[in-house]
């Protein structure tokens, strides 16, 4: 999307219960698609494209390739065409761009989504399917150099989390009660969100005192395999009712090793702001990929949300609690609270986006929200993410 291209609104959302892991991907995927559907008020034979966003069916649920045609071939969409999008934990982001750009190119009301049964009894089998979101050889590399170390037999991702939270306090000041007030921040918000998968909140110490996962991360600081399915229907602006909210921005980048993780969130941003024409303070709440606390208080700094330094000590004051005096970040929860389905993730967050932008937030609802900023990402390529895809979002009139 360009500026000056016509905006795509958010015409409705669906999402599943992700405290559950007795639902089928089947199940999940026509639960979110029926109400998505029912809340846009848009018929199966008025879509004009599906698209389906999942990481690992092909591992665990037995059904690779064309895995939405096969778990939706009972939800009554007909022979509307659908494309299936597979790109690790930023599956959802990616549906939603490639959605959004089909949308606003002529393909007229689109649905997507995003769904991921990761709770199958197999631990093993998850954390390889969650590892298949780096390259063979680099894995291979990543458990000898860190997971053999540190945690064995445990998940390289945590362990990459733990490097880059230890370089966030060598390099941005940043402590563990900064981190800590991250997670007791979301699992309170999702303790207000009747969808999370965390229902209940914690104190600093609760945070702190936790069994470790890999080196300073604790277990209430990470997030957990997650059960779950997100959908948008999409459209044009111009036809749109004048409350929808609408995607004003959709800017997506791929890594490939020859960035760090953390400048390729500020590289993107820096081109979402000036696709967007807005600014890291323009905006009223952000849903951001904490795959762990301490990943959250450097990915808001990374993306210039926060001068460096900073993030931390606005958690920690409550700032960025909703009601607090700053950015309101992951009123859902985020992925340490309400969950974390790989394929369903990205689109969960603008699922939040669009209920706070509505005003349905009901107890988590952020007082005054008119514009919105979802950052998903997924996959590393050698330190890189391989994808991150970002999302501007904007308050319809009322």
């Amino acid at each position: 999307m360009s500026p000056g291209s016509e905006h795509v609104a958010i015409l409705g959302t669906g999402m599943t219960d992700m405290s559950r892991r007795d639902l089928s991907p089947e199940a999940m995927a026509r639960h979110a698609v029926h109400e998505a559907l029912a809340d846009a008020r848009v018929e199966p034979d008025q879509l004009g494209l599906v698209v389906a966003s999942n990481a690992m069916g092909g591992r665990l649920c037995d059904q690779g390739c064309i895995r939405g045609q096969s778990w939706l071939r009972k939800a009554g969409l007909g022979n509307v065409p659908l494309v299936n999008v597979d790109n690790s934990c930023a599956g959802g982001a990616s549906a939603a761009h490639l959605a959004a750009l089909a949308a606003r190119g002529g393909a007229g009301t689109v649905l997507v989504v995003g769904i991921e049964k990761m709770w199958t009894g197999d631990r093993a089998a998850t954390l390889a399917g969650i590892e298949d979101g780096l390259p063979a050889d680099y894995r291979s590399d990543m458990h000898a150099r860190f997971v053999a170390e540190q945690n064995p037999g445990g998940s390289i991702l945590m362990a990459l989390n733990d490097h880059w939270a230890r370089e966030c306090m060598e390099e941005h000041g940043a402590t563990l009660e900064q981190f800590a007030a991250a997670a007791v921040k979301a699992r309170l918000h999702a303790s207000w969100n009747p969808m999370a998968q965390v229902q209940e909140s914690v104190t600093l110490d609760q945070v702190l005192s936790s069994p470790q996962v890999s080196g300073v991360l604790t277990r209430l600081m990470c997030s957990s395999f997650t059960d779950g399915a997100a959908a948008l229907v999409l459209g044009p602006a111009g036809r749109a009712p004048r409350d929808a909210p609408r995607i004003i921005a959709s800017v997506a980048r791929s890594g490939n090793g020859e960035m760090d993780y953390h400048d390729r969130l500020s590289d993107t941003a820096a081109a979402l702001w000036e696709e967007s024409g807005l600014g890291p303070s323009d905006f009223d709440l952000a849903e951001i990929h904490d795959a762990t606390s301490p990943e959250e208080i450097y990915a808001l700094e990374s993306l210039g949300l926060f001068a460096v330094g900073d993030a931390g000590p606005a958690t920690l004051a409550g700032d960025t609690t909703i009601g607090g005096r700053g950015l309101t970040v992951n009123p859902s929860g985020g992925l340490v609270g309400r969950g974390h389905p790989l394929g369903a993730t990205g689109l969960a967050q603008l699922v939040e986006l669009a209920i706070q932008l509505r005003g349905r937030g009901g107890r988590r609802q952020v007082p005054g929200a008119r514009l919105g900023l979802a950052v998903n990402t997924g996959g590393i390529i050698e330190g890189d993410t391989a994808y991150v895809g970002t999302h501007a979002v904007v308050a319809g009139s009322r």
